[in-house]
């Protein structure tokens, strides 16, 4: 059966003080209770813009000097005979002599996407190379196929490939890099990989060398591990707390919401308070939508921004292994070449090609790690100033909403005087 395309978006079946004084306090501008910013507030515009102007500027100044661009988009289903999945656009545009284009135009898969990170991976195994979203679903995600999932998917590798197009040094101009962004059809260059048996034998090596382990690590490898370990249980626990408070908030606001049809229908019980009752009633309607948004720019700015680093953090661990386990094989040949009970030129030769591998391994990782710390920082300061900027926002409408409430629950002077003459 040929494949058949698909529109992807069927999620619905695959996937204090004075009175006065205190008020004018609190309420500078009431303008929030209907969504418009409050400009006496010290809000975004005064504070966080101060450090989102100058990383845009840095942004800007990072575009000017690219001679790549990619991007991931429309993403559609597949259905064959046997499996449905989901193919996206790379669309590559560039200004490099070795391509023989400006700009190319492919459809990739998951599956093609793993095959680029395996590629890169084996070729550098000391180089950091930015990790791909989970195979299957995310957590919080339901269904495979809904939209949801692949617009984090799509997401998610657009960023992939956008990470190792910012490696000028190695990455970047990898050949299989290259085919990935180029080739019609990937089919024939994944044929070309290290076979099973090839691959099973590095494995083997693998394990032979993290059991035996190594005699002395370098103290600045050591230095990155003990980081390594540390952040990675920081970024965790992050994590895992930022996906509770989600869990929590949707839980808020399934509890105003049950809020608000109790206090309409106990104004039409109470004449006289029903002014007032009907009033709680707006103003929990109007702050659960705000907790609403708040929660979706949790959803789809913060979290990513952490998971996709808890999982850097799972590739920093294994380039670890990696860059310990060539050197435990650097210091077998040795042992082995001074125990005089082999072949001494022809395991010379191998304890010297090791050794270079060795430097080159270090050197390769050295050089990504200050690369990985720049750029993990300015993600994640980026992701973090949003979240405050977005939490300020959230608070001062909600602050807003009930400010009004107050202001408008509250007796004119002139109705005040009236209604004690009459008394």
């Amino acid at each position: 059966m040929s494949g058949q395309t698909v529109p992807a978006d069927f999620s619905g079946h695959m996937l204090d003080l004075d009175e006065d004084e205190d008020l004018e306090v609190f309420s500078k501008n009431t303008s929030l209770a209907d969504g418009s910013p409050m400009p006496n507030s010290p809000s975004s515009s005064s504070m966080v813009n101060q450090y989102t102007m100058q990383e845009e500027e840095e942004e800007e100044q990072d575009a000017n000097a690219k001679d790549i661009f990619i991007t991931v988009d429309n993403p559609e289903s597949q259905v064959t005979a046997i499996e449905t999945f989901i193919m996206y656009r790379v669309v590559t545009k560039t200004t490099r002599s070795e391509f023989d284009s400006c700009e190319y135009e492919v459809r990739r898969r998951y599956q093609d996407f793993l095959w680029l990170r395996s590629r890169l991976e084996e070729n550098h195994p000391t180089l950091i190379v930015h990790p791909l979203p989970e195979k299957f679903v995310m957590k919080g995600m339901v269904e495979r196929f809904n939209d949801d999932f692949i617009e984090t998917r799509r997401r998610a590798l657009h960023r992939f490939l956008n990470k190792i197009s910012e490696h000028p040094p190695i990455l970047s101009y990898s050949q299989h890099f290259k085919v990935f962004l180029t080739a019609q059809e990937l089919q024939s260059h994944r044929k070309q990989g290290p076979g099973f048996l090839s691959r099973m034998g590095e494995t083997v090596r693998a394990v032979a060398n993290s059991v035996r382990g190594l005699r002395s690590r370098p103290e600045e490898f050591t230095v990155m591990q003990e980081y390594v370990e540390d952040f990675s249980n920081k970024i965790c626990s992050v994590d895992k707390v930022t996906q509770r408070i989600i869990k929590e908030q949707r839980e808020y606001v399934d509890e105003l919401k049950q809020y608000i049809p109790t206090y309409t229908q106990w104004a039409s019980y109470e004449e006289e308070l029903a002014e007032p009752l009907k009033g709680v009633a707006s103003c929990v309607e109007r702050c659960s939508k705000e907790t609403e948004e708040q929660i979706h720019h949790l959803s789809e700015v913060l979290v990513p921004a952490l998971h996709e680093y808890v999982l850097c953090a799972e590739t920093l661990k294994a380039v670890m292994r990696r860059r310990d386990n060539i050197q435990a094989e650097f210091e077998a040949k040795s042992e082995a070449l001074a125990s005089r009970k082999v072949d001494q030129e022809a395991l010379q030769e191998e304890v010297d090609g090791l050794a270079d591998r060795v430097e080159l391994a270090n050197n390769a990782l050295k050089g990504d790690w200050s690369r990985w710390q720049s750029s993990m920082r300015t993600d994640l300061k980026s992701a973090f100033l949003a979240t405050a900027e977005k939490n300020m926002l959230y608070y001062e409408k909600c602050l807003a909403v009930w400010e009004s409430f107050l202001l408008s629950q509250r007796a004119e002077p002139s109705e005040q005087k009236d209604g004690d003459d009459v008394s």
